[in-house]
């Protein structure tokens, strides 16, 4: 659902509230759980499976856990990246193999300590698995407001693939969008992948 740009902001910003709340009153253990489902859908997607370059993240907070999920990753012969937040919000890239120190970065983001390969690094990914705090039926996803995954996904190879996992609630029928959002392929729930490509959760 494409908002007016006068509305968007204030529309998001209201359902990020009660989104994060939610996922609060929902407590550590129900969260861990729904976590451990997500870890095992994310990876046995066959679009994951067949990656040779994964970007994904380091979760923090209520978000769904990734540390499973990066652990899974990095023990297959796969290269995977992982977010470096720069100080203007954009994001560059790191590999992570399971051995690299996880370093504290600007708002409290975890990074690998390797060199930095630039915003454009994300390019070589087969798959991008982002955070979302909700995904719509014809993919659009409502991140944190910082823009950092907007500007990332528009770099991305014409044939990636974008995950986001999220919790069983948070596949909703419409979050608000503005032209410069970047749409997300795949909801993966605890309870199933649902492939939004062709629109209305299709």
């Amino acid at each position: 659902m494409i908002v007016p740009v006068e509305t968007a902001g204030a529309a998001k910003a209201r359902l990020r509230a009660a989104l994060l709340a939610a996922r609060r009153s929902a407590g550590a253990e129900q969260r861990a759980r729904a976590s451990a489902q997500l870890t095992r859908r994310v990876l046995d997607l066959p679009v994951v499976d067949a990656a040779h370059c994964v970007a994904a993240y380091v979760s923090f907070g209520t978000e769904p856990s990734t540390a499973e999920l990066l652990a899974g990753i990095s023990s297959r012969s796969v290269r995977l990246l992982l977010p470096v937040l720069r100080p203007d919000l954009d994001l560059d890239w790191a590999i992570y193999d399971g051995t690299h120190r996880l370093t504290q970065g600007p708002r409290g983001v975890m990074s690998p300590d390797g060199p930095p390969l630039g915003p454009a690094a994300v390019a070589e990914a087969d798959v991008v698995v982002v955070p979302a705090l909700a995904v719509d039926r014809d993919g659009h996803r409502l991140g944190r407001g910082g823009g950092s995954y907007d500007r990332a996904l528009a770099r991305i190879g014409p044939g990636a693939v974008v995950v986001a996992p999220v919790f069983e609630d948070e596949l909703l029928d419409d979050v608000p969008a503005e032209d410069h959002d970047r749409r997300v392929h795949l909801a993966v729930l605890p309870s199933g992948v649902h492939d939004l490509r062709g629109g209305r959760g299709a």
